[in-house]
Parts: structure tokens; sequence; C-alpha cells
């Protein structure tokens, strides 16, 4: 099971968000060490969620379809 991504970290610098071992920025496992993954709220601002991004998204939306028959 994937970790909660979390919405507003209190410091996103210190950790790479490229996967689900949120590795400190300066020992990075999965990648080379040349750089880190940002953590949207860097690229897009505090709103970052409106930009239509469903990382956090609390319920999935229900499929097309569901439950007709």
């Amino acid at each position: 099971m994937a970790k909660k991504f979390p919405i507003h970290p209190e410091h996103p610098e210190r950790i790479c968000w490229g996967c689900d071992q949120y590795c400190p920025a300066d020992s990075m496992k999965c990648g080379n060490g040349s750089d880190r993954t940002q953590h949207p709220m860097e690229l897009f601002g505090d709103d970052w969620r409106a930009w239509g991004c469903d990382f956090g998204a609390e319920e999935a939306d229900a499929e097309p379809g569901a439950g007709a028959g």
C-alpha cells in the first residue's frame, strides 16, 4: 500500500518526492542522486490542488457507468 501523500508538508525541500520512499534530499536511494523530485507545492504554490492534481485525494471518483445494468 502506498503511503499517504502529504498535502502541505512543513519542509518539502528536505525530501525527494519521486517515489513512496520519501528519501532525504542528500541520500536518495532510487535515483542517481543528481536531483530530487520537488513536491507539487514547490512547483505550483500553496494552492497546487486547484491545478487539477489528484494527489492526496480523499475519495476516488466513481467510474462512469458503475452500477448500471
